[in-house]
């Protein structure tokens, strides 16, 4: 069985994941505006067949992040943060829906885990903020904050009971996970306090989810995402910023 074959058993194909690897590469800046690419080149890149991004390449035409420069050439759109703009607006409305339906469908042993997963949240925080205090390397306790948090999000989703519309969520997604990571670490090693500010909305989501109030918990979620997203993609401003300025 080839491996295309492998990736659409799995739910998500070649063209998925490169449109994702793409994606992520405009958005960070390694792909700046402007520059030309090809198909070859791209499937070089990521190690696959150039069938699979072409099909990528064509979505990201569609979304305005790439132009047709000739039959096998493209090149990154400048107005590539615009595009990235509307695709935090498309991730943010899919969140809020994945919590509308978490709380009509949520089970008592998923809201349970939510429960268990915040507190082992909040007890990694005061570590950190008990190291940080002591000039101590929190490192470890960032990573272990962020996976738990990640585990939290992750069982929202299947508390939506809505595999189709976690998929549509999982590949219109500014960031990869791995991207999203790096960005807020570096955001906390300039801000200590990053994000710290919407950690009660958590708490918030979980009863709203309990109660089944399917529009308190979009809109928790809504403004949530929305916020954090803003962050993320400030951030990225910065690091493209730098990755541009002429060498001094």
């Amino acid at each position: 069985m080839t491996s295309e074959a492998l990736a659409a058993l799995a739910g998500d194909t070649l063209a998925d994941r490169s449109y994702r690897a793409i994606r992520d590469a405009i958005t960070t800046g390694e792909l700046r505006p402007g520059q030309k690419v090809t198909e070859r080149g791209l499937a070089e890149r990521l190690s696959v067949s150039p069938t699979p991004v072409r099909e990528a390449i064509r979505r990201l035409e569609q979304d305005g992040l790439l132009e047709r420069t000739g039959p096998r050439t493209v090149k990154v759109a400048p107005i590539g943060d615009t595009a990235v703009q509307d695709l935090a607006e498309v991730e943010v409305a899919l969140r809020g829906m994945v919590a509308r339906f978490a709380a009509r469908h949520a089970t008592p042993g998923r809201l349970d885990r939510l429960d268990a997963l915040l507190d082992q949240a909040d007890d990694l925080l005061i570590v950190a903020r008990q190291r940080h205090r002591s000039g101590e390397d929190v490192t470890r306790q960032l990573h272990q904050l962020l996976d738990v948090m990640q585990q939290f999000n992750d069982t929202v989703d299947a508390c939506a009971g809505n595999p189709v519309l976690v998929r549509l969520l999982d590949q219109t997604r500014v960031f990869s996970r791995p991207e999203q990571r790096a960005r807020r670490l570096e955001r906390v090693a300039h801000d200590d306090e990053f994000g710290m500010e919407r950690w009660a909305t958590h708490r918030a989501l979980v009863g709203a989810l309990r109660a089944g109030d399917a529009a308190a918990a979009e809109a928790l979620v809504i403004e949530d995402a929305r916020g954090g997203l803003s962050d993320l993609l400030a951030g990225t401003d910065r690091l493209r910023a730098a990755r541009t300025a002429p060498a001094s």
